[in-house]
């Protein structure tokens, strides 16, 4: 449980200074810093890294809006990487199962998706897929 109570910071640190004397709440601080940490952390699972609503401000400064633009119906359809792709899927879902393995990796609107090099995989598409993607 979070502690409820008025802090006064300048008896921790001199440098501190509350601005507020409402009180202060550390299970809603908390809740906000997961919620912060949440939107930037990736994760990789068979060799695919997908970061899941990536800030608009990372989108911004890596360009995603000016890389090229493709999409494809609901299909199935075998693809290897010759370079490492970057891609952030702003409509669909797809489950990629890299060659080797019958496990599938669940990507969907919103995801950050790196494809390493290299990588033979099926794509299966169960929604229409349009997204952003560079090639390295």
């Amino acid at each position: 449980m979070g502690c409820i109570g008025v802090v006064n910071l300048t008896s921790i640190n001199p440098y501190l200074t509350r601005t507020s004397n409402k009180p202060y709440n550390s299970r809603r601080a908390s809740s906000m810093a997961a919620a912060i940490r949440a939107e930037s952390v990736a994760t990789e699972k068979l060799g695919i890294t997908i970061e899941k609503n990536p800030p608009e401000s990372k989108l911004t400064q890596l360009g995603v809006r000016n890389w090229h633009r493709w999409g494809c119906p609901p299909s199935k359809f075998p693809w290897t990487y010759s370079a490492k792709e970057t891609c952030y899927l702003l409509e669909g879902k797809v489950k990629v199962y890299p060659n080797g393995s019958d496990e599938g990796v669940e990507i969907e609107a919103g995801d950050f998706v790196v494809f390493p090099k290299g990588m033979s995989c099926t794509w299966d598409v169960s929604v229409a897929v349009d997204k952003h993607y560079q090639f390295e």
